[in-house]
């Protein structure tokens, strides 16, 4: 599940419960919705809701970065801990975090 804040130039993502093959797609969806009406220069991932993540979720980032990188924007992530964090540092993408 994913809440979304959209301000122009800033989107938020408020993502809860789990990042799984079976959510991800959803995730990915409306977040995708929200960047392509605006065109954002920033990209933020609150992981504050998460409570278990797999592969799918580092998907989910890569794709957004990929995405936001296409028109000039930057991905961020933040309140990640537990097992997601230990994901996102395996998967080197520590950079990213933001208090």
């Amino acid at each position: 599940m994913v809440e979304i804040v959209n301000t122009g130039e800033r989107v938020t993502a408020g993502l809860y419960g789990d990042i799984d093959h079976h959510s991800a797609a959803g995730i990915r969806a409306e977040i995708d919705a929200a960047l392509e009406n605006s065109t954002p220069r920033i990209l933020i991932l609150d992981f504050g809701g998460v409570n278990f993540m797999d592969s799918s979720g580092i998907g989910l980032i890569l794709g957004r970065m990929r995405l936001l990188e296409g028109f000039g924007g930057q991905i961020f992530i933040k309140n990640v801990s537990g097992h997601a964090e230990k994901i996102i540092k395996l998967a080197g993408l520590s950079s990213l975090t933001i208090k």
